[in-house]
């Protein structure tokens, strides 16, 4: 870890997706989804990235975690650069940085069942045996924690509605122990009562974590440490709630449409 206590380091960091034309499909521009963001990210803390639609919030998110290869720019975790890294090297580093998608079926295996979507990091990093009994013990305890009945182990994703997808995702990630974990609009697209119980699943999850929480409803990251605010793929404003209040700006004016009546718009 870097020595002032930075846990993820984001540094001018670019993801520009081409525009091709012409009969032989030459570039003739880009699209500049992320354009040159910088910010640190220290243990244990919750950073909330926020902005508009289609602002480049959740490109940088996927780019941070290199799921987006960048364009350009260093995303140091630990003080490792991992931009620079081998695939071998970066494959090592992919459980400790873990992502909780807002449509949980496209990370998730359609031909696997849930037992193995679950289990299966801790097969390929060698701590327990393929079809042991220790690891369907392991799953089923993950499965309870997220209020999940442990028979569905033997199901497939696509037997389940979108809340109990996203709780499966979830009991995977606890057993990955991230170090980071990357929330990306994860209950936006839930009725309101599964979102109640993914919320209770994330915060067994979040707890003593360092979070990145990408939101379009500010509600989500209100309590945030700091919030980073982008608009056309850059970083325009950074700090909590009241800070960002108080500047009167960006985030002032998201928070003032998607809450008209709450006072706090207009604090001195």
């Amino acid at each position: 870890m870097a020595e002032n206590g930075d846990l993820v380091q984001v540094r001018n960091l670019k993801k520009h997706f081409p525009i091709t034309g012409g009969f032989f499909g030459r570039q003739v521009g880009a699209v500049k989804a992320v354009d040159g963001i910088s910010f640190d990210i220290k243990q244990g803390e919750t950073m909330g990235m926020v902005g508009e639609s289609g602002c480049g919030k959740s490109t940088a998110g996927r780019a941070i975690l290199l799921l987006h290869e960048p364009t350009s720019g260093q995303v140091l975790f630990k003080g490792d650069d991992l931009t620079q890294l081998s695939d071998k090297e970066l494959r090592q580093r992919r459980p400790l940085m873990q992502m909780i998608f807002q449509d949980p079926y496209a990370s998730l295996n359609p031909r696997h069942t849930v037992g193995k979507i679950v289990g299966e990091p801790l097969v390929i990093n060698g701590k327990m045996k393929k079809g042991s009994q220790e690891l369907k013990d392991r799953v089923a305890e993950l499965l309870e924690l997220v209020g999940m009945d442990p028979i569905y182990m033997r199901r497939y994703p696509h037997e389940f509605s979108g809340g109990q997808r996203q709780r499966i995702a979830i009991a995977r990630a606890i057993l990955s122990d991230p170090a980071v974990l990357l929330l990306d609009e994860a209950t936006s697209s839930l009725d309101s009562e599964s979102e109640a119980e993914v919320q209770r699943a994330l915060e067994e999850l979040m707890a003593d974590r360092t979070v990145i929480v990408i939101a379009h409803r500010l509600s989500t990251i209100r309590n945030a440490n700091r919030i980073a605010v982008l608009d056309q793929g850059r970083l325009v404003e950074i700090g909590n709630h009241d800070e960002l209040i108080k500047l009167d700006g960006v985030y002032a004016r998201l928070f003032a449409t998607q809450f008209p009546e709450d006072r706090e718009v207009s604090v001195q």
